[in-house]
């Protein structure tokens, strides 16, 4: 993989700029962090070179002094939202989130409930869960008018009905799951309440994208926009910081919106407000530490494409109008790519047609292309993986890797005794098949051995994938995209 971001430069100037916002406030500092912080493919897939744990690797170099809050909002719970890129819970990723911090030597303190009403019973019952799990659980309240009633957020009857959340440490990072969590009116809350006893503190944001020193137009700053179409996020130029400073910087259009009523909220907390735009907020070094522009550009044309794909998939499974992929089909119009620009898919489409079934394509290390048809025992997807991992290994491509005598006692089982309507085997069964024979067979042990050289390489079928090859392709870190069509012609499909 080519590299075009600088991880070293990266850690040690974001430690730097921490440190220097730090100073600003002398006292304790509320530091948001917006995006994935222990996990964030996005940045790795659109800055290769930026590691999913490269936030958290930063802050371990900063454990004696940070201390972690989890914002999550209530009506999540109640929306059952699932993190896409893992498919999990909201409840489950804030104990993934616990777990991981704990791993790095990071002390969480307390999870934090907004949006709290007393008839979310969903919320009410994971307070307890935490709670008996001996994490400390606070609630924040909705607050009528907010963000625009000032004098109402600034009172008893806004933040200062939210329960005040102890901390014992100088840096305390707000996280969250997910957007829409409060991370930002958490921090204001605390900085109210900590006024309100005397202590002082501030309020700065580490939100990795847009990149503010990075051109509107530019690719990375345009994937973001496509990431988070279904959020009806726009980059846009920073009119304040252009005003204050005559300096052009990128923000997006939620913090821009906001910030008026962020500087009221900061003067009648703080006396008066500590930046003079939203850019000035932040404490993002990303922008200074690409080392390879052009590689950065390439892999973010390739993330809008994937998040093209992955729009279409969940429309057609649910059945929605084309506003997401709308959206990012005009981003895409903007960068002068087209769906056709990712290397996979017209191989994976030219094999469909030619065999009139599904069919898969995987895009190797080396820039090779190994493709997968539907068989009588094999799933396009397992075909294409088993394909893959022989020409990694240098096997021949007429061996097969799996006798057809095991596998057709798997699919026996599957059909007569699991119930099962499709003999072929799945990606998962392939994989267990294959570790099952690497004990005997030289060829299998080759091909298993390989495994890891998978990561980050880019897959697309026909067809939707169903979950379980999801799943599999999701644990292997491979980037898969689906044309937006179903298999079969079943109504009911599991999800």
């Amino acid at each position: 993989m080519r590299i075009g971001f600088d991880r070293e430069k990266y850690l040690k100037l974001q430690s730097e700029r921490i440190a220097q916002r730090r100073a600003q406030f002398g006292g304790k500092l509320y530091l948001e962090f917006g995006g994935k912080l222990i996990d964030d493919m996005h940045a790795s897939r659109v800055l290769p070179g930026f590691t999913p744990d490269n936030k958290i690797v930063m802050l371990a170099e900063l454990a004696d002094d940070v201390e972690i809050i989890v914002a999550v909002n209530a009506k999540d719970f109640a929306r059952h939202k699932i993190r896409a890129d893992h498919g999990t819970s909201y409840e489950d990723e804030v104990l993934r989130h616990v777990d991981a911090f704990r791993d790095y030597g990071l002390y969480v303190g307390s999870v934090v409930i907004t949006q709290w009403t007393d008839d979310n019973q969903q919320a009410a019952e994971f307070k307890r869960k935490l709670e008996k799990l001996g994490i400390t659980v606070y609630r924040h309240f909705p607050i009528p008018g907010y963000p625009n009633d000032v004098a109402r957020i600034v009172s008893d009857q806004g933040y200062g009905r939210n329960e005040y959340i102890k901390t014992s440490r100088d840096l305390v990072v707000v996280t969250a799951p997910g957007p829409g969590s409060g991370k930002m009116a958490t921090c204001l809350s605390q900085i109210y309440h900590d006024h309100v006893r005397g202590i002082s503190s501030g309020y700065a944001k580490f939100e990795t994208f847009p990149i503010w020193n990075l051109p509107l137009d530019h690719p990375v700053n345009i994937a973001y926009e496509a990431a988070t179409a279904d959020l009806d996020d726009v980059n846009m130029i920073d009119p304040y910081h252009l005003a204050a400073h005559g300096v052009q910087t990128v923000n997006y259009n939620r913090d821009v919106e906001v910030f008026p009523v962020l500087s009221r909220l900061f003067e009648q907390i703080m006396g008066t407000s500590p930046y003079a735009s939203p850019t000035d907020m932040g404490v993002n070094m990303a922008g200074y530490c690409i080392s390879d522009d052009d590689v950065c550009r390439e892999a973010s044309k390739q993330e809008v494409i994937r998040r093209y794909y992955k729009a279409l998939v969940a429309e057609k499974r649910d059945m929605l109008e084309p506003v997401q992929s709308g959206r990012i089909a005009l981003l895409m119009s903007k960068l002068g790519i087209a769906k056709e620009d990712r290397s996979v898919v017209k191989p994976a489409l030219e094999l469909a047609a030619a065999t009139d079934a599904p069919a898969a394509a995987i895009e190797l290390p080396d820039g090779t292309i190994a493709l997968g048809k539907t068989s009588p025992l094999l799933g396009c997807s397992s075909a294409m993986l088993l394909n893959a991992l022989k020409r990694l290994a240098g096997i021949d491509p007429t061996v097969d890797l799996l006798a057809k005598e095991s596998i057709e006692p798997i699919q026996t089982l599957k059909t007569r005794h699991l119930g099962s309507r499709n003999p072929r085997l799945h990606t998962d069964e392939v994989l267990i098949a294959l570790a099952v024979s690497a004990n005997g067979d030289a060829n299998a042990a080759r091909a298993l051995d390989e495994l890891g050289s998978l990561r980050g390489c880019d897959v697309h079928t026909s067809t939707i994938l169903g979950p379980v090859d999801e799943g599999i392709f999701r644990s292997l870190g491979i980037q898969v995209t689906n044309e937006p069509v179903f298999a079969t012609k079943s109504l009911y499909r599991k999800k």
